[in-house]
């Protein structure tokens, strides 16, 4: 019965034969279908093939013409790089002979700071001077800064601990000198406080200024008990007193001096002398071997006296004994240790390896390798000065015993004589002098006004100076108030310290875009677009101006022709610092560029900085550590380069190309540009694209504008720290 019902259905099922011929119509049409896409797939793999060994046979092709004219390029470039390195160094040499022969001819007031002999018989007149008002004794001051810049000058560039050895102590005497000096002509001043009293608060309070220091005085004359503090109105500094204090024969002195000579003391104590260095194909400098190198993070009693200076630290740490018993050491500008880009170059062989020899990107700005304990811990808070930086000088907040009045006797004026100087008032005041035994000793206040040779790009941290240890701290500082409209900031302290206002040196980085783009023949405009601010360098020659939009704190940099150490060295002053150091990379994200890659890469850019417009491009992250990528483009107007007018370049040590994506491409991809060549170094990849006369303003390049160039570049490194 299932059979039959079965066989009922499948007769019921039956196919007419149009459906037949339909269903055979339809298999024929697939199987059609089916050879025809395995033929298109083959004829697809086939071609795909064929554009592979086209492909092979095409960068065989290049691949064996770049090594058939890589030793005449590279022979043309160490050719370049040689002339225009041994053209630096004759012109750097001659203007030294220049410098030093006006020295002689001149004979000034100022010694040879190279002459220890000198400089020792200039300070020794200084100390018996018996001036003391504060005119002439700040004129003298004045002139002893200016030795004191020469002598950082020369400790810059010292390769000879020896040497540098002398240039210290020199450096330590003048400070302790200054700072002695102003002590006896603040002294003078407060002798003769009765004789300057202010009629409405029966005290004296007098500001003394000159270029590099303001001075704010009062002396406690009428011991009111209800007086809080004083602001010095024309001055900008004030002070608040507990009550002990209103009612104490004391004098309050504000010191800023707009110089930091207690960082120096501090970098001083743990500089490390370089070694000679040298130039790679007479373009770059090797790293240098370093004397007394301390690991990083080494605290102050774990490392920072070693072997070869040793001595050095001892004799320094004797010197600087006498000046670490107040917090009244005077200060200094900051030192920024460096390499002189005078050496010859050494070592050259025919290899493309050759033009990777040695990074020194750092140039005069390299950072002295401090090592100041970092102790982070609820009583220690020390400041890491290879992170931080004072800025804008320093302030002294002294409070001294009031030396005795005059007073007027039958027409005599008689005054007690004190052979012992100015001395501290101590505070907070010890129990054992205090009247009640349940009284405390309130925090002192003080206010300042931010300089305005500086910017802030963050709201200032404060640290106070720690004489014994030779270092910043930020404890004991209280109740900070900063005021970003009125530019001023107040603090209280558990007692008299003398404190900088800080910020972190690397608050600019990293950059977001970079441009480098020629003005005409020896004239270039480089921008940098940083974390926090923005602002352009313009070349010309080896003279440099800055530009920036921002006009509080940078108006007596702006606008002004400088050499490139020079403005280098004043901006780092005025708190914008887009250079580098051998911390950098430990403190801001990087591209994590080979260096030496990176290096030889501004070594070509500066030849061809006076007809080609570089700038950032995004891939430059994502491209691996051994390759740099650039947007670059011939470009001949001071007008701003063409949007999308730009190629983007790979450059890498063996090998320069133009690549074929854009910088809208989704991924990043290392395949060339379709017609164009591979070349062994990067100023001949980009001649394939440049004009006749591009090319001959590259040769015509001078000398000076190529090195100042290059050196801005190696102390930007802008291939390695913008990211994207």
């Amino acid at each position: 019965m299932r059979m039959r019902l079965y066989g009922y259905q499948d007769a019921g099922r039956k196919l007419t034969k149009a459906q037949k011929a339909q269903q055979l119509q339809a298999e024929e049409a697939r199987r059609l279908r089916e050879e025809e896409e395995a033929r298109l797939q083959a004829e697809k793999e086939e071609q795909e093939r064929l554009e592979r060994e086209r492909k092979e046979k095409e960068l065989e092709r290049l691949e064996l013409k770049d090594l058939e004219r890589r030793e005449d390029e590279l022979k043309e470039l160490r050719h370049l790089l040689d002339n225009n390195h041994t053209a630096v160094i004759k012109w750097t040499t001659d203007a030294v002979e220049k410098a030093q022969w006006e020295r002689y001819t001149q004979c000034g007031r100022m010694p040879d700071p190279a002459v220890q002999k000198d400089v020792n018989t200039y300070i020794s007149l200084w100390r018996d001077d018996p001036e003391v008002n504060i005119a002439p004794v700040l004129q003298q001051c004045n002139l002893a800064l200016q030795l004191m810049e020469e002598l950082e000058g020369l400790l810059r560039d010292v390769t000879d601990p020896q040497e540098g050895q002398k240039y210290q102590e020199g450096l330590v005497q003048l400070v302790e000198l200054i700072h002695s000096k102003h002590l006896l002509a603040t002294e003078e001043i407060l002798k003769g406080a009765s004789a300057d009293v202010d009629m409405e608060t029966g005290n004296m309070q007098t500001v003394v200024k000159d270029d590099n220091i303001t001075l704010c005085l009062w002396a406690n004359l009428k011991k009111n008990p209800r007086f809080k503090g004083l602001n010095f109105e024309e001055a900008g500094p004030g002070f608040k007193l507990p009550k002990q204090l209103a009612v104490s024969d004391i004098a309050v002195r504000i010191l800023h001096t707009r110089y930091d000579h207690l960082s120096l003391l501090a970098r001083m104590a743990h500089l490390t002398i370089h070694k000679p260095s040298h130039r790679s194909l007479a373009g770059g400098e090797e790293d240098p071997a370093d004397i007394d190198v301390p690991e990083q993070g080494e605290t102050e009693g774990e490392g920072e006296v070693k072997e070869d200076s040793e001595t050095q630290q001892q004799s320094l740490d004797a010197q600087v004994q006498s000046i670490q018993a107040s917090d009244g050491s005077e200060s200094a500008t900051s030192i920024q240790s460096g390499r002189s880009s005078q050496q010859s170059a050494e070592g050259r062989g025919s290899q493309i390896q050759t033009q990777m020899e040695a990074l020194e990107a750092e140039g005069v700005l390299t950072s002295p390798r401090v090592q100041l304990t970092m102790d982070s811990g609820e009583c220690v808070q020390v400041v890491d000065l290879m992170q931080y930086t004072p800025l804008g000088g320093v302030f002294y907040y002294d409070a001294f015993h009031l030396p005795p009045q005059s007073r007027q006797v039958n027409g005599w004026e008689i005054r007690q004589l004190l052979n012992n100087g100015l001395q501290v008032f101590p505070y907070p005041i010890e129990k054992s002098n205090l009247a009640n035994e349940e009284l405390t000793c309130p925090p002192v206040g003080v206010s300042v006004t931010l300089p305005d040779s500086v910017v802030f790009l963050e709201t200032p941290k404060v640290a106070r100076w720690d004489a014994a240890g030779k270092q910043w701290r930020m404890d004991c500082i209280t109740d900070v108030s900063y005021e970003e409209a009125e530019a001023t900031i107040s603090l209280n302290m558990n007692s008299f310290h003398t404190f900088v206002l800080m910020q972190n040196i690397y608050a600019n980085f990293p950059f977001q875009s970079w441009e480098l783009r020629p003005l005409g023949q020896d004239s270039a405009l480089f921008t940098i677009n940083g974390a926090l601010i923005d602002l352009s360098i313009t070349i010309q020659a080896n003279q440099c101006m800055l530009q920036s939009e921002r006009e509080r704190g940078l108006s007596h940099l702006t606008g002004k022709w400088m050499s490139s150490p020079v403005l280098q060295r004043a901006m780092l002053n005025a708190g914008i610092n887009i250079f580098v150091n051998e911390y950098t990379d430990k403190y801001t994200s990087t591209c994590g560029k080979d260096p030496l890659t990176e290096h030889a890469a501004y070594e070509q850019m500066a030849l061809f900085a006076s007809a080609c417009a570089f700038s950032w491009s995004k891939w430059n992250a994502k491209c691996g550590a051994a390759q740099l990528v650039m947007q670059v483009c011939e470009h001949d107007s001071p007008a701003p380069v063409p949007r999308d007018s730009t190629s983007l370049y790979l450059f890498g040590a063996q090998r320069s190309l133009k690549l074929e994506i854009t910088e809208k491409s989704e991924a990043f991809s290392p395949e060339h540009h379709p017609g164009s060549e591979f070349h062994s170094t990067f100023i001949h990849m980009l001649q394939d694209d440049m004009s006749a006369e591009g090319i001959t303003r590259t040769r015509v390049s001078n000398y000076l504008f190529v090195d100042t160039i290059q050196s801005l570049l190696c102390a930007t490194r802008p291939l390695m720290y913008s990211t994207n």
